[in-house]
C-alpha cells in the first residue's frame, strides 16, 4: 500500500472509530431524558427532575473535559475513549439498578456519566487533528459530530419501544452491555491510532489549568471558546424548551411537538456536514460560524414571534432550519480550535475550551427557565436566544473582516 493510500485508510479508520464512540455516548447521555416519563414514577421523583440530572451530567462533563488533555497525551485517544465508554455504560447500569426511594444516587450517577462524556470530544479532536488532511479538517470533524444528534435520535426512536417490551431498567442494562461491544470493537484500532507518552510529568493542578491559561491569553482561541459558550447555550435551550413551548404556548399536541423536535435534531445532521464542507472550501471557519449564528438568530426570532395560528407547514421547516444552524456549529468550531492550537496541543486546548463550552450548556437553560418564570411564557426566552446568536455572529463577522 502506498503512503497516501495508507494515510487515507488511517484517516478513515480514525473517523469511523470516533464516530461510533460519539454515537454510543450520545445515546447514554440522552437515555435518562428519553425515558424520564417512565423512570421518574418508578423512582418516586417528578419527570421535571431530569433537568437537574442533565445539569449535573454536564457539570461532570466540564470537569472531564478540562482534565482529559493530560490523560489523552499520556494514554492515547482510543484508550481514553474506551475508558469513557465504560464509565458511561457503568453509570447507565447504575441508574437501572437504583432501588425505589434511592433517587439521591442519581446525583452520583449523573456526575459520573458526565465525567465519561466530557473527554470524548477531546480525545477525538487529538486523533482527527493528527490523521485528517488539512483541506478536509472541518468536514471530518463535522461528520464525527453528527454522532451527537444521531445518538439522540436513536435513543428517542429505540428506547421507548424497548422500555415497553422489557421495562426501562432492562432497556438501560441492554444499552450498557452494548458499551462493552463498542470497547471491544475499538481495541484493534488502538495500536495504529494511539500516541502514548506515559513518561510525562506527574499530574498536577498547574498542568490541568495550563491549557485554560493558554486560551485566556490567546485572543483567537478565547474568541472561539466564548463563541462555543454562546452556541452551546442556544443549542441546549432549543433542544430543552421547544416541545414545552409548542405545547403550552402554541397549543400543539405532544406528538406534533415531538415531531418538531425531531425536525430540529435531524436538521443538525446535514447542517454539520454542509457547514463543515463550506468551512473547508472557503478556508474561513470564522466567517462560516458567523453565518451559522446569524441564521440561528433569524430562526430564534421567528420562533419567538410564532403564534398559535401559525400552520405546521411553516413551523416545522423553521424548526428544521433552526436545528440546521443552532445545532450545526460544533464540527467547524472544533476543527478551528484544533487548527489554531499549538503543535501537539489539540487535545488539551479542546478540553479547556470544552470546559467553557459546557458552561454555556449549564447557564443557558437556567437563564431561559428564569426568564420564562418571570414573564410567564417561553417566547422571551427564544428572543434572548436570537439576541445571543445575533451578537455572536456580528462580533465574529467584524473580527473576521
Amino acid at each position: 500500500m502506498t503512503r497516501p493510500a495508507a494515510a487515507a485508510r488511517t484517516a478513515l479508520v480514525a473517523l469511523a472509530a470516533t464516530l461510533a464512540i460519539q454515537v454510543y455516548t450520545s445515546v447514554t447521555a440522552t437515555a435518562p431524558a428519553v425515558l424520564a416519563p417512565v423512570l421518574a414514577p418508578d423512582l418516586g421523583i417528578t419527570p421535571t427532575w431530569i433537568g437537574v440530572f442533565v445539569g449535573l451530567l454536564y457539570a461532570g462533563a466540564m470537569l472531564g473535559s478540562l482534565t482529559s488533555g493530560e490523560f489523552v497525551a499520556r494514554y492515547g485517544a482510543i484508550r481514553v475513549s474506551q475508558a469513557c465508554v465504560l464509565i458511561c455504560a457503568v453509570g447507565l447500569a447504575a441508574i437501572a439498578l437504583v432501588p425505589q426511594a434511592a433517587a439521591a444516587l442519581l446525583v452520583i450517577a449523573a456526575v459520573f456519566m458526565g465525567i465519561g462524556y466530557g473527554p470524548i470530544t477531546v480525545a477525538s479532536s487529538e486523533l482527527l487533528a493528527r490523521t485528517t488532511p488539512p483541506d478536509r479538517m472541518a468536514l471530518t470533524f463535522s461528520i464525527k459530530q453528527t454522532g451527537v444528534p444521531v445518538g439522540a435520535a436513536l435513543a428517542g426512536a429505540l428506547l421507548p419501544a424497548a422500555a415497553l417490551a422489557m421495562g426501562w431498567r432492562s432497556a438501560f442494562l441492554l444499552v450498557a452491555a452494548a458499551g462493552l461491544l463498542v470497547v471491544v470493537a475499538a481495541q484493534p484500532t488502538r495500536n495504529a491510532l494511539d500516541l502514548r507518552n506515559p513518561e510525562r510529568k506527574p499530574f498536577s493542578l498547574a498542568a490541568i489549568l495550563a491549557p485554560l491559561q493558554l486560551i485566556l491569553r490567546t485572543p483567537r482561541l478565547l474568541e472561539l471558546s466564548v463563541a462555543g459558550f454562546a452556541f452551546a447555550a442556544v443549542q441546549v435551550c432549543l433542544s430543552s424548551f421547544l416541545v414545552v413551548y409548542l405545547t403550552e404556548s402554541l397549543q400543539w399536541s405532544l406528538v406534533a411537538s415531538g415531531l418538531a423536535l425531531t425536525c430540529a435534531t435531524m436538521g443538525a445532521v446535514p447542517g454539520r456536514i454542509i457547514w463543515g464542507a463550506l468551512a473547508d472550501r472557503s478556508r474561513s471557519a470564522t466567517r462560516v460560524l458567523a453565518s451559522i449564528s446569524l441564521l440561528a438568530a433569524l430562526c430564534g426570532a421567528g420562533l419567538a414571534l410564532a403564534a398559535p395560528s401559525w400552520p405546521g407547514w411553516l413551523l416545522l421547516p423553521l424548526a428544521a432550519l433552526y436545528g440546521f444552524s443552532a445545532i450545526g456549529w460544533n464540527g467547524v468550531q472544533l476543527s478551528e480550535l484544533a487548527r489554531r492550537a499549538p503543535s501537539g496541543a489539540a487535545a488539551s486546548v479542546t478540553g479547556a475550551s470544552g470546559f467553557i463550552t459546557f458552561g454555556g450548556v449549564m447557564a443557558g437553560p437556567m437563564l431561559f427557565a428564569a426568564l420564562a418564570g418571570a414573564t410567564g411564557g417561553y417566547g422571551f426566552g427564544f428572543a434572548l436566544c436570537a439576541l445571543v446568536s445575533g451578537v455572536t455572529g456580528t462580533v465574529l463577522l467584524i473580527r473576521e473582516r
